[in-house]
């Protein structure tokens, strides 16, 4: 095995993509998920002006490809007079399209609470924001934790996708790489292996989150 070409090229150049993969993935994910929870609980509770709008955002992010969107904001937006940087349009696009699966997750979470509830805080003289962040909001965001949380996994494989705009992340310091030696199934397998560990890694913190936030008896049947 050429120990030199891991410890001289490839492992240094997939670090430099790793903490630009980071990067991208923290704020996307972080800033996803908020947006996700205010559309979900507009979709489900919102004016009926705001909810058709809001279910408008959700069906054109999840259901065109992502990679068209980045290209739209990074390619398309300049046709505007609108210029994003590579980082930039990649991080809005992930965040654009992140929170609209998030939104889905939460409002199948904020249907599955009983309106009763509702009913019952309005009774004691709460209002309905209140009523909504006090109460419902965070029972909904326990029960969609597992989606959520699988849409983050998502976030970090897709993050991928940022080289296409030449945001050089972890896969696109390897493609250059893979192009400068034709050593692609080595460069690729090593990639793979990065992915892995941040994917375990998220995974494992998920599950710890989704332990800490549990209540005993709590949606179970």
């Amino acid at each position: 095995m050429d120990t030199a070409f891991y410890a001289t090229q490839l492992i240094p150049a997939l670090n430099r993509g790793l903490v630009m993969s980071i990067k991208l993935i923290i704020p996307s994910g972080l800033v996803g998920l908020g947006l996700g929870i205010v559309i979900g609980t507009l979709r489900t509770f919102g004016h009926p002006v705001i909810r058709k709008a809001a279910n408008g955002y959700a069906m054109i992010f999840r259901g065109t490809p992502l990679l068209v969107q980045l290209f739209l904001l990074y390619f398309g937006l300049p046709n505007l007079g609108i210029y994003l940087d590579a980082y930039t349009a990649a991080v809005i696009g992930f965040i654009l399209c992140s929170s609209a699966y998030h939104s889905e997750y939460i409002r199948g979470g904020l249907l599955s609470i009983k309106k009763g509830q509702i009913l019952a805080a309005q009774s004691m003289g709460f209002s309905t924001f209140k009523t909504m962040v006090n109460i419902i909001l965070p029972q909904a965001v326990r029960r969609a934790l597992p989606g959520c949380g699988n849409e983050i996994i998502y976030l970090i494989k897709y993050s991928s996708l940022a080289y296409i705009i030449t945001c050089i992340e972890l896969t696109g310091e390897g493609k250059i790489i893979a192009t400068r030696t034709f050593r692609y199934t080595e460069v690729f397998l090593v990639i793979g292996f990065y992915y892995l560990v941040l994917v375990t890694m998220a995974t494992f913190l998920l599950q710890k989150i989704e332990e800490k936030l549990k209540i005993p008896g709590f949606g179970k049947a």
